[in-house]
């Protein structure tokens, strides 16, 4: 039960879409090691990636939006707040409580939702504004 990059994924900034397609492929490495019984250990590694992720991808994404005066600018950037929450706070637990499978369930959980929401929808939102724009 791995999860791959599929075209419909593609909102059609180069940049973007092999960042999106990075995530799938860590997310996918997670879900993999999980099946496994190795999610704790990938988890891990999955964090740090993460952490560096959301500062680089986010700026990006948003640096874009703002070049093409993108109208949902301030709730796409807040929708990036709220993961980044999200991942801090998972990021926390596990220093405090050390890594246990709950703690790879959420992340899980965490990035499916994102991949489901924000990447298919709103992402692509995006994408089709920018497309609109330069056609």
């Amino acid at each position: 039960m791995g999860i791959q990059w599929r075209d419909s994924l593609a909102i059609g900034v180069p940049e973007i879409d092999n960042q999106h397609k990075e995530l799938l492929h860590r997310f996918d490495r997670l879900l993999t090691a999980s099946q496994a019984g190795q999610g704790i250990e990938e988890l891990k590694n999955l964090q740090v990636y993460l952490e560096d992720y959301v500062t680089s991808h986010f700026s990006d994404e948003e640096g874009i939006q703002r070049q093409h005066s993108y109208p949902g600018y301030e709730a796409h950037k807040s929708e990036h707040r709220y993961f980044i929450e999200q991942i801090t706070k998972l990021r926390l637990e596990t220093e405090k409580s050390g890594v246990a499978t709950h703690n790879v369930i959420e992340t899980n959980n965490l990035l499916l939702k994102w991949l489901l929401n924000h990447i298919s929808k709103v992402d692509t939102q995006l994408g089709a504004f920018i497309k609109s724009k330069t056609a």
